[in-house]
């Protein structure tokens, strides 16, 4: 691992500054990636003869995730502009609640579109299942097998 480290983080760091615009974070992913390769099991099985090919898939993983959260917190963000100083929450509640935001995000992702939209239609819509139903052409008891997926998806959240 040593030798992997001292050969390549480099390179990735470099990589990863391109992608991202910004040392800061490009280092900080570097990091990640390495320590996601170091957690994962069979570590030489999946090195091959092409480590680079292996550190580049994990860090764009990285990267897509790091990219979701910042347009996550970027919409929290403008949502809280908008509220007077006094109803803000803290600097750590503000934190927690973008951790929660992303939890969520990554659930709505691993749903079908459909279920997604009807879920997203109930929640942020306040749409009744009827309503719902006549938006999207699925019947009623459709609807509600959809809602109730994505509020048991949602249950799971740890």
């Amino acid at each position: 691992m040593h030798t992997l480290y001292s050969d390549h983080h480099g390179w990735l760091r470099g990589w990863l500054r391109v992608k991202l615009g910004n040392a800061s974070d490009a280092a900080d992913l570097a990091h990640d990636t390495f320590l996601r390769l170091m957690s994962s099991r069979g570590l030489p099985a999946q090195l091959g003869d092409e480590p680079r090919a292996l550190l580049t898939h994990i860090a764009k993983g990285l990267v897509v995730d790091h990219w979701r959260r910042e347009s996550v917190e970027r919409a929290y963000l403008e949502t809280l502009a908008q509220l007077p100083d006094v109803e803000a929450p803290s600097p750590e509640t503000q934190l927690l609640i973008i951790d929660v935001l992303m939890r969520i995000d990554a659930m709505l992702a691993t749903m079908g579109a459909r279920t997604r939209e009807m879920f997203l239609l109930a929640q942020l819509d306040g749409l009744t299942l009827k309503q719902i139903a006549e938006r999207t052409g699925a019947p009623v008891i459709t609807v509600r097998r959809h809602i109730k997926k994505a509020l048991v998806a949602c249950m799971a959240i740890e």
